[in-house]
């Protein structure tokens, strides 16, 4: 097409057009040639032909886009944005149209597409907002943010799946009274012995720098820092520099394997409201009364540890068990024993990023905890991953959730009554660190993980379209919104 005009409908989040951008990214088997024979070429697991036809979609989806001047990059001050058909009212279960023509710095129309936007209808008065289908009441604003212009995209795309090196893992060893600390990651480019920590069934790796005189069993603690490294040319830098610049309700009950719709809901006096299904609003005696009995396994960031913290200050009978770990991140638990209730907190396994250590002794790897776990009607399990993978190229998040899927299909088998609830990561800071934890990089994730959990039976909380609504712009999101996530987890399991 000859020139960039964008039609948004308030039905979706738009990361617009998203013809996003990386050069081909191949994950290839070759086989190695050597002077006598060539050794026989390895069939492709089910699991990497998964994983490389998701890539190629990606790909495909994120064409590279030229980058030559910052003139020729989008520019929303000069970009025009019109309602289409445009009413003096709207009203519920209407649907807003939008056309965006995208014009770079020089007030020329773009010729192509891929920028990085996010769509927002709020109401501060009324502590209202939507990424999608909303009430109008005439008090109403309208934003649409230009995130990226698609040649950073294209810039951020490339970098991203360029290195596994942008984050320093140190292990530390402990044998008696030493104490060592080696790098780990990922990958470890060196001819020095290597510790290989194998997790799962599909055998994903991690790696230590195996220390003198200690045996790789000797591995107890974590600690990570990002790496001064920078796969961006300075050209490219400076794009990502800080600029200032509902359908009718459904009477269902909110159950696991329901189609979400995008957007999924709004929010509205500061409540999430859904769109897809008939959303309960639970007191304090309902919420004693849903978790009376309930087994709940929360396996994640720090996004869903806020639910451990938050549940105590609605259900006082609720209180932590000292389990004698230590550091921020040990593993927490909740105990009523008069209801017989108990939850549970533990962090994803690798990779998990935090300067302050951290221990590994009990790795809490998603796919082997569910293993553990027998299940019944009374259990539920709740899923969260994909900040901690940003840094990283796609293959090693779009990995763990295959593997994540397989142990819920075998979760399934066993005990088909279990609940398991996905909670897809949330928005965050705009502006920081953009190469390496950048909210392009979760959207891609998000629609990813969507793919690949599409059609299991499982609840998804829609934390993205959440936050968007709520415009908190933060990796750990105000209590008011986790409030609304842990309701929206309690209609699906009560």
């Amino acid at each position: 097409m000859n020139s960039m005009s964008c039609l948004l409908s308030f039905q979706l989040w738009s990361a617009i057009n998203v013809p996003i951008s990386l050069s081909p990214w191949n994950i290839s088997t070759n086989s190695l040639c050597s002077e006598i024979k060539m050794s026989p070429v390895k069939t492709p697991t089910e699991t990497e032909l998964r994983i490389r036809k998701i890539l190629k979609t990606l790909n495909q989806l994120i064409p590279p886009r030229p980058f030559t001047h910052m003139n020729s990059t989008t520019s929303a001050t000069h970009s025009t944005v019109t309602i289409l058909n445009p009413r003096d009212t709207y009203c519920r279960g209407d649907q807003l149209d939008i056309l965006l023509e995208a014009r770079d710095h020089l007030g020329h129309r773009k010729e192509y597409g891929g920028d990085f936007l996010r769509a927002r209808m709020s109401s501060p008065a009324l502590k209202a907002g939507a990424s999608g289908k909303v009430t109008d009441f005439h008090n109403v604003s309208l934003s649409l943010l230009l995130i990226h212009p698609s040649e950073g995209v294209s810039a951020l795309w490339r970098a991203r799946n360029q290195g596994y090196d942008k984050i320093i893992f140190k292990g530390k060893f402990v044998n008696g009274t030493s104490q060592v600390f080696t790098e780990c990651g990922l990958t470890l480019n060196s001819s020095s012995e290597l510790c290989t920590y194998l997790y799962g069934r599909d055998q994903e790796a991690f790696y230590c720098m195996k220390p003198h005189h200690m045996p790789c069993e000797a591995l107890t603690h974590m600690t990570t820092k990002n790496r001064e490294i920078s796969y961006l040319s300075v050209k490219e830098k400076s794009l990502f520099h800080k600029k200032e610049a509902e359908s009718e309700k459904s009477t269902e009950k909110c159950q696991t394997g329901m189609k979400i719709p995008v957007p999924g809901g709004y929010t509205l006096q500061g409540r999430w409201i859904t769109t897809f299904c008939n959303q309960i609003q639970l007191d304090t005696n309902k919420i004693n009364g849903c978790l009376k009995g309930k087994l709940i396994y929360l396996m994640g960031d720090s996004t869903l540890r806020q639910w451990i913290y938050y549940l105590p200050k609605v259900v006082k009978t609720l209180k932590f068990f000292d389990l004698h770990e230590t550091g921020i991140f040990k593993k927490l638990l909740l105990l009523d024993a008069e209801r017989h209730t108990q939850i549970q907190w533990k962090k994803h396994g690798y990779p998990f990023l935090t300067y302050s250590i951290y221990s590994v002794t009990d790795e809490g790897y998603i796919p082997r905890e569910i293993d553990r776990l027998s299940g019944d009607k009374n259990t539920a399990i709740v899923i969260t991953f994909g900040q901690h993978f940003r840094p990283f190229p796609i293959d090693v998040f779009i990995r763990r959730a295959i593997s994540v899927r397989k142990a819920i299909e075998r979760l399934f088998l066993r005990s088909p009554d279990t609940k398991v609830i996905i909670k897809t990561e949330n928005i965050r800071e705009m502006h920081i660190e953009t190469e390496w934890f950048g909210d392009f990089h979760g959207y891609i994730q998000y629609l990813t993980l969507n793919d690949i959990f599409k059609d299991l039976n499982v609840g998804v909380i829609d934390a993205w379209d959440m936050t968007v609504a709520y415009g908190t712009n933060n990796v750990h999101p105000p209590d008011v919104v986790i409030g609304n996530q842990i309701n929206m987890f309690l209609n699906y399991i009560c």
